[in-house]
């Protein structure tokens, strides 16, 4: 079982640590001491569960799985990842938000971190007035970063148990196909850090307020996502609040949405959570705003 665990209820999915097969553990080992041997391993960030994130994706094939986090690691000088953690601002975030919302905000029931994307508002033209595609990718790396390091070990130790994954809301409420071409490149680009840099850390993701023509949508964005990814997705037309509120208590849930939050100043910039709740932010290091 995983140190720190105090839930006496958790029990560790298959392909997790505290629930390997002989075989995983093996994989798991050998591809430690491969990386360990060749120079590769960065023991900062290549623990036993960012291991298995990877190996999991790839289901436990280990020359896949080494492929692909070598990739990662290579991406990660290339795209200057060290850097931007310490350098990184984003003085522009308000302002993006009036028209891109892109936020976390609280815990759902199994003790995950939510994420929220909004396209409801969103105008490509006064976007791209005030940010660019390049900053708005480095913002997406600075928070899967503060993720990793920030969130996901608070909210194990508030849960109890490893929590390695978010539940996702994106909300296309009045979304054009229009604004959507506009803005695909970026999606498909943010996809694909998520899926290849950033692996195994989506637990559930709900696609609310889909419109009828979001079967044209689904058909360009559905080849960007592996099969794993996609059966994490429930797409959910307007009538969503119920299936919501079953995942997500309804204190934790923004009002816009169903639930009854409304965070000073709009939950959007709050970025309310354990990990901003005083004593518990000391779980992990943290990256400063």
């Amino acid at each position: 079982m995983p140190a720190g665990v105090t839930d006496p209820d958790y029990k560790p999915l298959p392909g997790r640590l505290g629930n390997l097969t002989v075989v995983q553990l093996h994989t798991l080992d050998k591809l430690k001491k491969e990386l360990q041997d060749e120079g590769h391993f960065a023991p900062e960030r290549h623990d036993d569960s960012t291991l298995l994130r990877f190996l999991r994706a790839r289901k436990f094939d280990l020359v896949a799985s080494k492929t692909m986090l070598l990739n990662a690691e290579q991406w990660r000088k290339e795209f200057g990842v060290d850097e931007l953690i310490k350098n990184f601002d984003y003085p522009e975030q308000k302002d993006v938000d009036k028209y891109y919302p892109q936020y976390y905000h609280k815990t759902d029931k199994d003790g995950r971190p939510i994420y929220i994307e909004g396209l409801s508002h969103f105008d490509y033209n006064a976007l791209y007035a005030i940010t660019t595609q390049e900053r708005q990718l480095q913002r997406l790396v600075w928070e899967y970063e503060k993720l990793l390091m920030n969130r996901f070990p608070v909210c194990s130790k508030v849960a109890g148990h490893p929590v390695e994954t978010c539940t996702t809301i994106l909300d296309l409420k009045g979304v054009s196909m229009t604004n959507f071409y506009r803005v695909k490149d970026y999606v498909g680009k943010a996809t694909g850090i998520g899926q290849d840099r950033y692996p195994e850390t989506m637990g559930k993701f709900y696609i609310i307020n889909a419109p009828w023509a979001f079967t044209a949508v689904w058909t360009v964005i559905k080849p960007w996502l592996d099969e794993v990814t996609v059966k994490k997705i429930n797409i959910l037309g307007g009538s969503y609040k119920d299936t919501l509120l079953q995942q997500i208590p309804a204190e934790n849930l923004p009002v816009e949405f169903g639930g009854k939050c409304q965070c000073e100043g709009g939950c959007s910039l709050s970025d309310a959570g354990p990990w901003n709740e005083k004593g518990k932010e000391e779980a992990a290091p943290q990256i400063s705003a």
